[in-house]
This record gives C-alpha cells, sequence and structure tokens, in this order.
C-alpha cells in the first residue's frame, strides 16, 4: 500500500476547514453534518494510498464487547484494495464528551486496532489497543490534522499485512512449487504403477467428460491445483469434509492418494505455503458480511492462477462480477419475472442456470432473494450451473452450500453444479461424464426447463496465446449453430468474431429458453455495433420481445478512459437482459439501449447500478435498426451506400476486383528484422526446429498423442500456432530461400526485412498473386478494415504490407496490379465496370485506371470526406463518390502516392537544426528516442538533439500518431518479451549509420508536403 503525503496547505485541507467554517456560520454542529467535510477529505487520501473510503461501514462487534449487539455501524471505514478494513472513523458531535464516548464504543465492540474519534477540535487515534494520538485540529493547527491522518493512513492490520506479504510470496512460490508437483508427476508415472494406473483412467474419464482434446498436461494441471488448493478449503473455510462430500473431489483425492504413496508427503511438501494459509484465514476473519466475503474469496482465487497459471486465466478470462453487476443483474430478473410473466424467483418451474458459474456469486445472490421457505426445493431442483474449471468448481460449491446454511442452519450438498464444459453439452459424443453421479446431474439438468439464463459468460477471442498452446477450442455442434444462425445471416466477410465464446453462450442460452424466458448475460459488448455482428443482431431482435443493453463501456480501444472498466480489462462490456415470451412476436423485438455508462468510471457506474437496482429504473433510448441490422446509426450517412464500393464479395460492381489483408505472420518477432543477416539467422534456427518436430512427429509410435503435448515448446526456439501445427500434422516440412526475404512495409513508414513464407506465416491471404516475386512492380492502397475500430486513415506502397499497418485492426489492400503466382500474367485489378462508369460519368474517354486510382487516393485523404462519412467508414470499406473535379483529384492523389511511396529518397527538411553534446564524442546509433516536452526536439541519443521540428509535421496523421511519431516510436532497439522469444531487433544500420537521422528529416517532408496537397483538394461535392 502506497504512504500517504498530505501538504498542510494542500486544496483538500483547505476545503475541509472551508466548509466547517461555513457550517459554525449557519450554527450547524451535529454529528452527521461535521462528519461530512471528514469523509471528503479521508476520501481523497484513501486514493491516494489506493484504497477506498466507506461511509457507514457495518461490521460485527469485536470479542469483548460489553453491550451484546449482532452488529455496529461505524461512520466510516478503509478498504484495501482486496476489500479488507484497515482504519476506522468515528465522528462525535461538537457538544458530545469525547472521552465519555469512546469508552461506550468500545464497550460496544468498536475495534481498537486502528480507529480515529473526531470532532472538529479534537481527534484521537487509537492503534494496537493503545492510545497513540490526541490532537487540537481546529484551524491554525494544520499540522496536527496531517499527522493524524498520516499516521491512520499508513497503519494497516496485522492480518492485512500479513496478507499482502503473503500474496507477493505466493506468486513467486506457487509457479516453482507447480514445476516441482510437475517433476514428481512424470517421475511417479514411470516409478509408481498404482498412480500411473489410477491417472490413466483418471485422464481417460477428463477427456470423455470435459474435452476430448484435453492434453496430459492439463489433467496434472488439475491434481496440481487440487494439491495446492485442498487445505484452502478444508480449514480455511471451515469445510473438513469437503473432499469426501464433494463428489469431483473424491474422485481427485483418489487419484492424490496414489500419486502420494510412493512419491512424497503431501504435508511436507506444502508446509511453504503455511504463512498463505495463515495469512488467509486472518484476513478473512475481517471479512464481515457477504459481499466481502465474496470479493475476499474471488481474490484469493485470481490471485492464485495469476501465481500459479498465467495461460489458464488467459483461455478462460478469469475476472469475478463485482457485487453491483450481480445486484443489478438478480433484481431485474426478478423485477421481469413479476411484470412480464407474473412469476417470482421463488415460483415452482422457474428453473434457472448459470451455465458459467464461476465462484457461484449468480447462484448465491439469488439465494437470497428466494424466499426461505421454497429455498429448499429450489436449491434441490431448480437451481442449476456449470463450471468446467477445478478450483472456481470447488469454489461454487462452498460459496452455494454455506449460504445454504446462513439462510436455513443445515448442510445439504448441492447436486445443481456439474463439472462440465456447457459448450460440450450440445455434442453427440458425450456419455459418462466424470462420475456417475455427475451424469446424472447433467441428465437432470438437460431435461430441465430454463426459465432463466444468467451469468458471466467468457469472453477471450483476443486472449490467446499459442505459445502455451492455450487456443480457444472449437465445438462442431455448437459452431454449426453459430454458423447456420448468426454467422448465416451476416454479410460480413470476416466472421472469426463469431466464435468467441460469448458469441456461443448467447446462443446457448437462447435455445436453452425453447419458448418463454429471460436470458441476463454480462458480456464483451462487441456485438453492439461490430461489423461482423450484424447476423447476431437480426437474430436476438427476431428471437427476443425486449432487449434491454446497459453498455457499460470501458474499451480502451475506443478511446473510454483507463478506469471504465468494471472488470479492470482492456475488452468493453455490457450488461444484456433479453426477454422472450410466449405467443406470436412482431417482426423485430424492441432494442432498448442505454450508453451514458459507456465512459464512466468504474465506481461511478457501480453507484449508477445500485442507484437504479434493475432495468425499469433506467431511462432507456429505443434503437431504430435499418435495413442492414445496424443497431446504433446515429452519424451514418445513408448517401454513402449510393456511392460506388471500392471493393466487395462480387466484382460485378466494385473499383477493384480483387482484394487482401496484409499477410498475418503469427511470430512477427520472428520473420521481421531490419537486419538481413539477423532474420537470415533467426528463420534458419526456426526452420530447423520446426522440420525436427515434422520428423519425430512423422515417426510416433502413439498415434492417439496430442499435437499440443507433443511439440516443442521453447518460446525462444520456435513460435506455434494453430496454423503450424496443422502443417506439421500434414508432415510439411519448410524450407529456408534467400528469395524469400522480402521488403515489407511495417508501420507507416517503417520499412523492414521480411521472411515472405506460406508455413512460417499464418495466414498470407492474396499476397502471392500481389506481390509474386521480389522484382514485382505493383502499387497498394491500404486502408482499415471493415469494422475497424480506429480512424480512417491510408496509405500507398510498393512492398508487401504487413497486416496490420497502423493498428491492430486488419488492413485491406487493394492492389493496382493482380498476377499468377509464378509471376507471368499481369493484369490491371481496377474493374473495367468501373472505368466504365468514370469515363460515363465524366464525359472523358481519356480516363485510365491509373487516374482512377491516384482519383481515390486523393478523395481518400479529403477531409471532408473522411469527417463526413466517419461512422460509415468505421462499418464498411469505402465508398467513392464522384467530386465535380475529377482531374483535379487524380493529378493531386499521383502526387500523394508518388511522395508516401519514395518517401525514401524525399530531400530532408533543411531547417531541422543538429545539435550535438559539448564533449560527447560524435554518435550515431539509437537505442530509445523521445521528444522533447513541447515537440520541437527529438533527444536522438547522449551525443545529439535534433530541433526546429515544425509544428505542422504533426498534422499528417495516420492513426493515434502522426508519421513522425511512427518513425520515432519504431527506430529503436527492441526485445521480444511479449512472444517471449528474446529476439533483439536492432534498427541501426552498419552500413548506413546515419540513416535514421537522415529519415527524420525526410518524413518532416513528406508531413509538410502531404498536408499541403491534402489543403488543396478542390471541394468535395
Amino acid at each position: 500500500m502506497r504512504k500517504l503525503t498530505l501538504k498542510p496547505n494542500s486544496k483538500p485541507v483547505r476545503e475541509y476547514y472551508a466548509t466547517l467554517h461555513q457550517y459554525d456560520t449557519h450554527g450547524i454542529l451535529h454529528e452527521g453534518a461535521v462528519s461530512t467535510p471528514l469523509q471528503t477529505l479521508l476520501d481523497t487520501c484513501a486514493k491516494q494510498v489506493g484504497a477506498t473510503f466507506v461511509p457507514q461501514y457495518a461490521m460485527r462487534p469485536s470479542e469483548g464487547a460489553v453491550v451484546n449487539r449482532a452488529r455496529i455501524v461505524i461512520d466510516g471505514a478503509l478498504l484495501d484494495a482486496y476489500g479488507l478494513p484497515f482504519a476506522f472513523v468515528e465522528a462525535k458531535d461538537i457538544d458530545d464528551v469525547l472521552e465519555v464516548e469512546i469508552q461506550r464504543k468500545f464497550e460496544a465492540g468498536y475495534p481498537d486496532t486502528n480507529i480515529l474519534f473526531y470532532t472538529p477540535q479534537r481527534a484521537v487515534l487509537y492503534q494496537n489497543g493503545q492510545r497513540v494520538l490526541d490532537e487540537d485540529i481546529t484551524e491554525g493547527h494544520e499540522a496536527q490534522l496531517k499527522t493524524v491522518l498520516e499516521r491512520l493512513c499508513s497503519h494497516p492490520l496485522a492480518a492485512v499485512e500479513n496478507w499482502h506479504t503473503a500474496v507477493a510470496e505466493f506468486r513467486e512460490t506457487v509457479p516453482a512449487l507447480g514445476r516441482e508437483l510437475a517433476e514428481l508427476i512424470q517421475n511417479a508415472h514411470e516409478t509408481n504403477p498404482r498412480f500411473s494406473t489410477a491417472f490413466t483412467a483418471f485422464y481417460e474419464l477428463c477427456k470423455s467428460s470435459i474435452n476430448p482434446n484435453l492434453s496430459q498436461a492439463a489433467v496434472e494441471e488439475m491434481l496440481i491445483q487440487h494439491l495446492l488448493t485442498e487445505r484452502t478449503f478444508r480449514t480455511v473455510f471451515n469445510n473438513p469434509d469437503f473432499t469426501r462430500r464433494n463428489i469431483i473431489a473424491r474422485e481427485i483425492e483418489n487419484v492424490i492418494d496414489a500419486l502420494t504413496s510412493q512419491a512424497f508427503s503431501r504435508h511436507d511438501f506444502l508446509r511453504s505455503l503455511d504463512r498463505f494459509y495463515l495469512a488467509i484465514e486472518d484476513a478473512a476473519r475481517l471479512c464481515q458480511d457477504f459481499s466481502q466475503q465474496q470479493h475476499f474469496l474471488n481474490t484469493v482465487y485470481e490471485q492464485f492462477f495469476q501465481g500459479y497459471s498465467v495461460a489458464v486465466a488467459d483461455t478462460h478470462g478469469i475476472v469475478y462480477t463485482p457485487q453491483p453487476i450481480v445486484n443489478f443483474m438478480v433484481n431485474s430478473v426478478a423485477h421481469l419475472l413479476q411484470t412480464e410473466f407474473n412469476r417470482t424467483l421463488s415460483d415452482t418451474g422457474v428453473h434457472i442456470i448459470d451455465a458459467f458459474v464461476g465462484t457461484g456469486n449468480f447462484i448465491v445472490r439469488l439465494m437470497q432473494d428466494i424466499d426461505v421457505t421454497r429455498l429448499e426445493e429450489k436449491y434441490r431442483d431448480e437451481l442449476h450451473c456449470n463450471e468446467v474449471m477445478l478450483l472456481p468448481y470447488y469454489i461454487a460449491c462452498l460459496n452455494i452450500e454455506h449460504e445454504y446454511f446462513q439462510r436455513t442452519g443445515e448442510y445439504l450438498p448441492f447436486e445443481g453444479i456439474c463439472l462440465v464444459d456447457t459448450f460440450e453439452l450440445s455434442e453427440e459424443r458425450q456419455a459418462h461424464l466424470f462420475t456417475r453421479e455427475n451424469t446424472e446431474r447433467v441428465e437432470r439438468q438437460k431435461a430441465a426447463d430454463m426459465f432463466v439464463v444468467i451469468g458471466n459468460p467468457p469472453y477471450n477471442a483476443g486472449q490467446t496465446n499459442d505459445i502455451d498452446n492455450n487456443r480457444n477450442r472449437k465445438y462442431p455442434a455448437m459452431d454449426t449453430r453459430v454458423r447456420d444462425t448468426y454467422a448465416a445471416a451476416s454479410i460480413a466477410q470476416n466472421k472469426n468474431a463469431l466464435y468467441d465464446p460469448y458469441v456461443k453462450s448467447f446462443r446457448c442460452a437462447t435455445d436453452r429458453l425453447r419458448e418463454t424466458g429471460i436470458v441476463a448475460l454480462i458480456t464483451n459488448h462487441s456485438f453492439i455495433d461490430g461489423m461482423a455482428f450484424d447476423g447476431m443482431r437480426k437474430h436476438l431482435a427476431e428471437e427476443f420481445d425486449t432487449l434491454y443493453i446497459l453498455d457499460l463501456g470501458g474499451n480502451l480501444r475506443k478511446g473510454h478512459p483507463g478506469d471504465a472498466n468494471v472488470f479492470g480489462i482492456r475488452v468493453g462490456v455490457s450488461i444484456n437482459i433479453f426477454v422472450k415470451k410466449k405467443g406470436l412476436r412482431e417482426a423485430r423485438g424492441r432494442v432498448l439501449y442505454h450508453g451514458e455508462t459507456a465512459t464512466w468510471s468504474q465506481q461511478r457506474t457501480f453507484n449508477f447500478l445500485n442507484e437504479k437496482a434493475h432495468v425499469c429504473n433506467v431511462t432507456w433510448e429505443e434503437l431504430q435498426p435499418n435495413a442492414r441490422h445496424v443497431w446504433l446509426t446515429d452519424g451514418l450517412r445513408d448517401d454513402f451506400e449510393t456511392f460506388i464500393p471500392i471493393g466487395g464479395k462480387s466484382a460485378d460492381d466494385t473499383i477493384f476486383a480483387v482484394y487482401s489483408n496484409g499477410p498475418k505472420t503469427g511470430r512477427d518477432p520472428w520473420v521481421y528484422h531490419f537486419n538481413r543477416d539477423a532474420l537470415r539467422k533467426n528463420m534458419r534456427g526456426m526452420i530447423d526446429v520446426y522440420n525436427t518436430q515434422v520428423f519425430r512427429w512423422e515417426r510416433r509410435t502413439d498415434m492417439e498423442t496430442n499435437v499440443i503435448d507433443f511439440v516443442e515448446t521453447d518460446a525462444t526456439k520456435i513460435k506455434w500456432d494453430r496454423e503450424l501445427r496443422q502443417h506439421l500434422q500434414r508432415g510439411r516440412t519448410a524450407e529456408y530461400a534467400e528469395h524469400k526475404v522480402r521488403p515489407s512495409l511495417y508501420r507507416p513508414f517503417i520499412k523492414s526485412n521480411y521472411y515472405f513464407d506460406r508455413v512460417m506465416n499464418s495466414c498470407v491471404y492474396r499476397m502471392p498473386s500481389i506481390f509474386p516475386k521480389p522484382e514485382t512492380e505493383n502499387r497498394v492502397i491500404c486502408v482499415p478494415g471493415a469494422g475497424g475500430r480506429a480512424g480512417f486513415w491510408c496509405l500507398v506502397t510498393d512492398v508487401i504490407p504487413n497486416g496490420a499497418i497502423v493498428t491492430l485492426d486488419a488492413n485491406q489492400c487493394f492492389p493496382f496490379y493482380i498476377y499468377d503466382e509464378d509471376g507471368t500474367n499481369r493484369r490491371e485489378n481496377i474493374t473495367d465496370w468501373a472505368l466504365a462508369q468514370f469515363r460515363a460519368h465524366y464525359g472523358d474517354e481519356t480516363i485510365t485506371k491509373w487516374d482512377i486510382f491516384h482519383y481515390l487516393y486523393a478523395l481518400l485523404h479529403h477531409p471532408d470526406y473522411r469527417e463526413t462519412y466517419q461512422v460509415n467508414l468505421k462499418r464498411d470499406l469505402p465508398h467513392i463518390p464522384f467530386a465535380s473535379d475529377f482531374w483535379a483529384f487524380a493529378r493531386i492523389g499521383e502526387a500523394l502516392a508518388e511522395l508516401h511511396v519514395n518517401y525514401e529518397s524525399q530531400p530532408e527538411y533543411e531547417e531541422l537544426a543538429l545539435i550535438s553534446t559539448p564533449g560527447v564524442q560524435r554518435n550515431w546509433r539509437v537505442e530509445r528516442m523521445k521528444f522533447s516536452p513541447d515537440k520541437t526536439q527529438i533527444v536522438y541519443n547522449e551525443f545529439l538533439t535534433i530541433g526546429g521540428i515544425p509544428d505542422a509535421a504533426f498534422a499528417y496523421r495516420l492513426g493515434n500518431r502522426s508519421a513522425l511519431e511512427w518513425v520515432v516510436n519504431q527506430y529503436r532497439v527492441a526485445t521480444d518479451t511479449r512472444g517471449r522469444s528474446g529476439i533483439v531487433n536492432d534498427a541501426n544500420r552498419v552500413d548506413e549509420p546515419q540513416y535514421i537521422v537522415k529519415l527524420i528529416g525526410r518524413v518532416v517532408t513528406v508531413s509538410l508536403d502531404t498536408v499541403r496537397l491534402v489543403e488543396s483538394l478542390p471541394a468535395l461535392q
């Protein structure tokens, strides 16, 4: 926790005394009023130390309380990032006798660990049972107030401090323990027949129950997770019989017993984690109510995965659902059940399922709203949930069973939870699902007529990391269902996003409702306006009567503030509550949308959810989708659809016959390098490793082995992805060839050497027909792909462009020529139909296809075109209008193209000043450049600063950077840490040491000339 540093004359302190002075002027002296300025000041202090100030904090009395109370309510508490209270505040009236009030509070069980008793004149601080400060804090004594607050905020309770320390140590210790356990398991496979037999049976059980492609390593990881966490469930959460009662834990314990029969002592092995377990136990005692307990339990869960298995957390999107969201969704379901169906959560026949239960938050919260007289029936028969991961399954069991005990006073195992992959239930192949009891539970669940589907499904299409072989798996039946509905109704070309798990969860939830019910999911919000989701939006509007969509935003790529995301992740989210009523339905359901919350801070969003309580208290905007199933139509221009498309599925009525994504390599650090020799070395080494794996694969003896488990996964030797593994399985080898090293435009005005090869690149798309040979002549205009999230940009190049030149969104490339892949049969790629359209419109038979190419390039730069159609350009590829002065656009477009293609041969900007540092030896080498604060200079290195950079150089922008900023950002020495290859890419040229300095001058010229040419374009009419 950060330390508080409060200045006596700071603004918060001044405002505190000013408010008290105003109160005093009006004679307002009561406790409720005088505590308000202090709460405001404490809120500021809490934020500075990374804590949260909570007024009116309810808790159990401390041991030894003289007055018998079930609960006490303290005026305020400071909670750390884990929700643990570490400081308390109790405000009193000016007229109160503070000593008497302090004694009364302690007798009532108020904590004496770190509590401030306060009046506007006096502050008394107790810590660890002792009075440590008693200060006059009236105006003029700001230093004393500062001392009191700093000591209050900088004194974590021992349990909290131990927990923080333990978490840090845990994250360092657990990976090593996991590796050691993995080695013990590997040895046991060879030396312990009892374990080998038990494990083999368990492995087959897991494959048949959870995932037919489940790797042996994944099952071994389940054993490790169980070993590392079983003591937590048995001791910390006071459930010593958990491993005996839980049907899944029993099976795993059988395998663990076989493992420990010869290999090691479980108790001795885990002794190093004693401090962590004890810290959990002590910290858990500080949690006062359900919400705090849930938050803390989820924190323990997250810390385990962050410390133990980053890959598992990445694949399954492990984030728990904050309580305000859970409350809002459950309240909304309850309210809609009443208003739409005249039913309640307690009614018989209202079956509820959380198909991705995680740690059980939704089911537990639902149980709190079910009438206790009906709870046993609902608990036994009508509450259902699934979980595919072992640890959250355990925690959900504990949470749900504990809540039932709290409500009823008796323990009853929860039989509504299944260890199963929800998406797998659509497949025909499942039979025996882990245990007899688990199978029976699944069958009961499948037979139930679900009325409510609720939860937080995984949404991680962009969170895959093939280094760890944890790409999302495919589900043939569910994927087919998505393909036959959402994908079939889409006109988008790239539909990959439709196979994100969260999209499948919508499809699955809709199908589970059958005819009537409610779907309430918090998911990725990309379906609201994403280009690929038009077919999904069509089906949702047809399948539901009313769709409530509360957009919580938090999408960093859309420019939402960093503190806006309710999960603290980069992906934007929305609460989606859909109502489906039996009987005839209008052609399209009502789409109700609220988007104000999209840019709010996390806390403001939570406050909003708490205030509104449920959907019917929210002010909704009823959207009017257009014919293409676009919901958010603000800013869309209808005339855009009347222009000529630059490209499309059919080349009959488009400008370009063929267009393509830039290559997607799947391994940029390997196949791109500024230095050709380094690229050659990297590629030869990886190709050798790959070919060795192909040789081994073809000679394997176990034909059932999983390719993911089989291959060499050392990230410093090779980078795998799905496509490369498929090449291996087909026995396709790779061969290094010098002619495959090509120049490529990696980023704007950043050329790099690139290894262009079908095996060593994930996808090359149509590029072999666009640049078939190193000497091939061509030019391509690159623009953002349809559905891109960034602003519009365009850039022409005469070399192979990277697949994501400007943003992570794939760009589309429109070439002037198309070739056969052997480099022959060159033909112009602008269609004869488009040529005829231009000639007819302008009445000019002299217009050529090159003229059209250049006209397009100028038009795509026109500020009025970009501004007028900015919303359309985020959804679609450009549609091209006829400007009034064709030839002016064509001439300026040609000048722009020549400028951008030949940027390396432009003259250097003459006004730049090369400022050398006195006494420093001349040195042209760059490590990493940076701009001065006013951006008039570039600090090149210790020897050189480049001055005289004009403001106008920053006006030419591609994405969120100017051309010059791209150069400064990319030309450096960089080490690949994200891909873990350790490859160092050095942009310095040994044979041309001043290349980067000269390039800066040339790109300044390019930028200024680009702005001048664009400003000279005629008005767009």
